[in-house]
């Protein structure tokens, strides 16, 4: 009698320790995922952030133009003149008030490329203009075309090799605005065109 108390004493201990140590592994396994879950959703929002912060990257130019872009004689929108956006190229650009501060006419482009740096490939960019393209060709070019781009609009941008996705003769307008989300103010924006623009309204 005594040695079976002894060994169910004995089976009882060797279960409690047992049941013991598959719970602590669960704990740890829990506090693991949990430590896994919370780096993937700072991966997360470091990846958002990151999005959002070359969302809202200012895109300011030097004012410079390509050599052979002619001054538009005519514009509907006069150098100084005010106008509103209605393009959302950029965060905060759309219905932002803009101040015109060059008018050319020109062909532009819409293209897709893939940037020198690596990364995404960037679909149906606006805008560039024929100046802008390297070594250009006397007549303008049709969607399809291939293309380097000597525009450096954005980081990757200058030396791609780039498709035509669309072409427009029209008027392009280099632009000052300050978004409507509150950025920073831009200044020498290139381009605008002049569909996307609108008179302001006098008040």
């Amino acid at each position: 009698m005594k040695i079976i108390r002894t060994t169910l004493f004995l089976l009882t201990l060797v279960l409690a320790v047992f049941l013991a140590a598959c719970s602590n592994g669960d704990t740890e396994n829990q506090h693991a995922n949990m430590s896994q879950g919370s780096n993937s959703e700072k991966g997360k929002n470091s990846s958002t952030m990151d999005h959002e912060s070359m969302e809202g990257m200012n895109h300011s130019g030097s004012g410079e133009v390509p050599k052979g872009l002619r001054q538009a004689e005519s514009p509907t929108f006069k150098v100084g003149s005010k106008a509103i956006i209605n393009a959302d190229h950029m965060e905060g650009m759309n219905a932002a008030e803009a101040t015109i501060v060059g008018a050319f006419d020109t062909t532009v482009y819409t293209i897709s490329y893939n940037p020198t740096t690596g990364g995404k490939r960037v679909t149906n960019h606006k805008w560039i203009i024929h100046e802008e393209i390297k070594d250009a060709s006397e007549k303008p070019y049709n969607p399809g075309d291939e293309v380097i781009v000597e525009a450096d609009h954005m980081e990757g941008m200058q030396g791609a090799t780039a498709v035509i996705d669309s072409a427009e003769q029209t008027t392009v307008y280099m632009v000052d605005y300050t978004p409507t989300n509150g950025g920073e103010k831009v200044t020498n924006h290139k381009w605008v065109t002049e569909s996307e623009l609108s008179a302001k309204l006098e008040k």
